[in-house]
């Protein structure tokens, strides 16, 4: 097996292990703001989260970027918090496409802090291989995979409840966004960072 299939597979199997299910209600949190119909948005928004975390991975790995996990641990819930929050408050507004530049900006930026949270486990594996930069790429390639399949799992789940079920989009939108507001807190109180 070549090494981009090696660090592909690790990259998807880390986005989708529920121990990491930080970056899953992230992922989710992007979305729940959409439709099915929306999906060239989501695919956007997505991506632009996995540029913003592939950017500071690679500065992590080539030591460019070093900040305390402490730090990071808090951030990465905080991210999640605003996010679902930033749903529930807009959940009576349409979605403009002044809305949706902003949201891919904090897609972006909030990548950048996520890419953070993967560099630590990056790093162990990499080691001193001097191969680094495919291994990079085939991490990154793997995590964007493995989100898309977050997210359309996650479509499709809004649509039967929102299509088959009849709830209404934006009690859809605000039973999600709550649910993951309320694991997000507790994370962010669990990080004690205020603490330490």
């Amino acid at each position: 097996m070549s090494i981009f299939f090696t660090y592909f597979e690790l990259g998807y199997d880390h986005i989708l292990d529920i121990k990491g299910y930080d970056h899953i209600l992230f992922v989710l949190a992007l979305c729940a703001a959409y439709k099915l119909y929306d999906w060239k948005k989501i695919l956007i928004l997505i991506t632009a989260f996995t540029i913003g975390h592939s950017l500071t991975l690679a500065l992590s790995v080539f030591d460019l970027v070093s900040i305390s996990s402490n730090l990071i641990e808090f951030l990465i819930p905080l991210t999640i918090l605003f996010t679902a929050i930033s749903n529930i408050w807009k959940s009576h507004q349409p979605i403009t496409k002044y809305k949706t530049r902003a949201n891919y900006a904090l897609a972006l930026f909030f990548g950048l802090i996520h890419g953070l949270g993967f560099s630590n486990y990056l790093k162990m594996l990499l080691g001193r291989d001097k191969e680094i930069i495919g291994q990079l790429f085939g991490f990154n390639v793997g995590l964007e995979v493995g989100q898309l399949l977050i997210v359309i799992f996650f479509l499709i789940i809004s649509f039967i409840f929102t299509q088959f079920l009849r709830v209404k989009d934006r009690d859809w939108k605000l039973i999600i966004s709550s649910a993951i507001a309320g694991i997000s807190l507790i994370m962010v109180i669990e990080s004690g960072y205020w603490s330490s």
